[in-house]
């Protein structure tokens, strides 16, 4: 059952407890994604159609009850052969398991208790259902120390139907009333005594009643008198054991009128005002139906019904309108007539008390060991000792055993029970094998352990592999072997989970100076996603390629994760492309000069213009783009030597305001221009034909050559004149 899905929306977890009837499951409904407990009827009972029926109208009766100490219905239905009520879960302990932990129980827990309960069944009987089954496994006590009556109107249809069909009584005989061990009709009073029993337990540790077996117990119901519950536990107050002695009459007529009324004295016991309280006593401590000793007849002690001493009174009334001899015969007559009734009735009494004799008085029969031999010849062994077998048979698998073998019984050889009694067998079956769960359905690798556990694997046979994956989150099962619905024997098959470990990292590509697509494709092949893409201008970096990026260039990052880079769209609006001259004289007309510009605009600081030969004086034109935020400087060098320095305002630029720079003559330029290496000239966007827009393609006038921007080793220091190829 573990894992099915009952109803389309009840997921089986795991197995919480059971009975004779049903198995008890913890689910989960995914509907309402809550957890609910499940009763799911045993298979012996499913084609009983006289049992389901009764079992779904009494299930459906309980589900009208509506109270904080009963155990809420939700649900009843049926799904091919299973039969299941959906319950509410509480998370706790039933009553049984506390008292066996820690019993007595102190008298205040013991009675608020009891007053929870009681108040259950007051509610339920208002509403004409009674429990019939009252005892400490069908009690929950949840974490709040609130109290759960459960399983109502689940033991009158077992009673009912078992009844009919068996004619014996089914039920937890420890807590019986003697009208349901006599095989009567019981009510709400019945429900009255099991609870007085409960609290009689509660507070001794111990059960009022013990026998070999349950017919003994039921006997024991039916005559015998209980130790009074002070006697074992001297700590209960007189007003307490009142109310155990009260509940547990074996005359109905005699216990609590209702549950009201019990629940009423509970409320009360433990008020100072009632604490020497005296114990109660009641006129008669004999059942009509118990067996009696009679005293011998005496005239003066032959009892006069009722009716009959009525008709004494109408006839001393006559008396003296009758003749003395009529008197007289009338006087010797009534004795004679009251003898032969009280005969009649002793002849009465004892054959009613050999009747109850000859029928629960059953012999003893030693039972035989049928471990070890095959189910069919073991129920023929016990058969031929009067001795039945229980329909509850258990069948498990054992390591070596072949099926169909007894492998344990209970009770156990030699014991000695009634005739009759049931014996319960256990018996070997083939291990059939199971189907493989779909584990890799978004689980942990716990909940899948758990899982594997409850299907009878051991935790040696689970073996666990961890896998980077970009798509599965850390901890969840990724895969799994054997695969999901592959038959599998849980005791001699290994299996393995494949884990996520999450998203790996990798190193973040350098997207700057990329078209928009090759930045794309770059973050796609190191397993990187595009994040923002925007749009700014530039003047380092030419139109449509990437100017930066978040996260850098060669951080660690998880794969997946995004990355944003801009794309530049050129120089911004206010950018002006100018074109300034410089006029140079060589050092010595007539001589060669090598001349070397170092400009600075927008686009960068020191970038060389490029080198020219002359040997008389030229205006030199140096192309630059000037911002309003960014003045351009012209730095001019001869021969090695620094000769002088123009500045270039924006504005006057715009204006064209601004006046060629004239090196004079007189300048010698001794002072050495920067030695700091700066990076390549680079091309404004738009101009990609590798020319300097001052000089086009750098070669020299007539008068000498020179080399430009586009073809120059970027340097801010002037070649070495001595090692220049140029010539005028």
């Amino acid at each position: 059952m573990i894992g099915r899905v009952l109803g389309g929306r009840y997921e089986i977890m795991e197995e919480i407890g059971g009975g004779g009837m049903a198995l008890v499951y913890k689910a989960l409904d995914v509907l309402l994604n809550r957890h609910v407990a499940i009763k799911v009827l045993r298979q012996q009972f499913v084609y009983d159609e006289e049992f389901i029926r009764r079992f779904r109208r009494e299930a459906q009766s309980a589900a009208s009850l509506s109270h904080p100490n009963v155990v809420s219905i939700y649900d009843v239905g049926q799904e091919d052969d299973v039969h299941y009520i959906v319950m509410e879960y509480i998370n706790g302990q039933n009553l049984n398991e506390i008292i066996k932990e820690r019993a007595p129980l102190p008298v205040e827990e013991a009675v608020r208790f009891a007053t929870q309960i009681c108040d259950a069944l007051d509610h339920a009987h208002h509403n004409q259902i009674i429990h019939r089954d009252i005892k400490p496994h069908n009690i929950l006590i949840g974490r709040n120390g609130r109290v759960k009556v459960t399983d109502f109107g689940i033991a009158r249809a077992v009673t009912s139907t078992t009844i009919t069909q068996t004619g014996s009584v089914v039920g937890s005989v420890h807590y019986f009333s003697p009208e349901h061990a006599k095989g009567v009709t019981t009510g709400e009073k019945s429900d009255l005594y099991s609870l007085g029993i409960v609290m009689y337990q509660m507070l001794t540790g111990r059960l009022p009643f013990q026998g070999e077996s349950p017919i003994s117990v039921a006997l024991k119901h039916l005559q015998d008198e209980f130790e009074d519950p002070r006697l074992i536990n001297p700590l209960i107050p007189q007003s307490v054991e009142n109310i155990i002695l009260k509940a547990m009459r074996k005359n109905p007529a005699e216990r609590y009128h209702s549950a009201h009324d019990m629940l009423t004295d509970l409320d009360t016991c433990l008020l100072p005002e009632r604490s020497k309280e005296s114990r109660v006593y009641f006129a008669s401590n004999d059942d009509d139906e118990q067996t009696k000793v009679v005293s011998a007849i005496r005239p003066n002690s032959i009892p006069i019904p009722p009716l009959e001493k009525e008709e004494v009174r109408n006839m001393e009334r006559d008396r003296g309108r009758k003749s003395s001899a009529a008197t007289k015969q009338s006087f010797w007559k009534k004795p004679a007539v009251w003898v032969s009734i009280v005969v009649l009735i002793l002849l009465i009494m004892t054959a009613a008390a050999f009747y109850v004799r000859t029928t629960f008085e059953v012999p003893e029969v030693t039972v035989k060991s049928v471990v070890n031999e095959t189910q069919q010849n073991a129920i023929q062994i016990l058969s031929d000792q009067g001795l039945t077998v229980s329909d509850d048979i258990v069948y498990e698998y054992q390591e070596g055993k072949e099926p169909g073998i007894v492998f344990a019984q209970n009770p156990e050889p030699n014991s000695v029970v009634k005739k009759g009694a049931s014996v319960q067998l256990s018996v070997t079956v083939d291990k059939d094998p199971i189907k493989m769960p779909d584990l890799k359905s978004g689980i942990t690798f716990e909940d899948a352990r758990k899982q594997l556990l409850a299907l009878g694997f051991k935790d040696d046979q689970i073996t666990r592999e961890d896998q980077n994956s970009d798509s599965v989150d850390s901890g969840i099962v990724l895969n799994q072997n054997p695969g999901a619905n592959e038959e599998v024997q849980p005791e001699m098959q290994a299996v393995t989970l494949i884990v996520s470990k999450g998203t790996s990292k990798a190193t973040i590509p350098d997207l700057t100076n990329s078209s928009q697509s090759s930045a794309q494709s770059k973050l796609s092949d190191t397993g990187f996603g595009v994040g923002n893409v925007q749009q700014e201008s530039s003047y380092s970096v030419e139109s449509g390629k990437v100017t930066r990026q978040n996260p850098q260039a060669g951080s660690s990052e998880t794969k997946g994760s995004k990355v944003d880079f801009w794309i530049s769209t050129g120089y911004p609006p206010e950018a002006l492309d100018y074109t300034y001259s410089v006029s140079v004289p060589p050092k010595t007309a007539g001589q060669a000069s090598k001349i070397n510009i170092i400009f600075t605009d927008a686009r960068g600081a020191d970038r060389n213009w490029g080198t020219k030969t002359i040997n008389s004086r030229q205006s030199l034109q140096v192309n630059m783009i000037l911002d309003p935020s960014q003045n351009g400087v012209v730095k001019v060098y001869r021969d090695g030597q620094f000769l002088d320095t123009f500045a270039i305002s924006y504005n006057d630029a715009k204006q064209n305001t601004v006046q060629e720079g004239v090196v004079e003559p007189s300048n010698s330029g001794e002072v050495t221009p920067p030695a700091t290496t700066t990076p390549p000239a680079t091309t404004p966007p738009g101009n990609t034909d590798g020319t300097d827009p001052a000089n086009g393609t750098g070669t020299g006038t007539t008068d000498g050559t020179s080399t430009g921007q586009d073809g120059t080793t970027d340097s801010t220091t002037p070649p070495d004149p001595s090692t220049d190829t140029d010539t005028d």
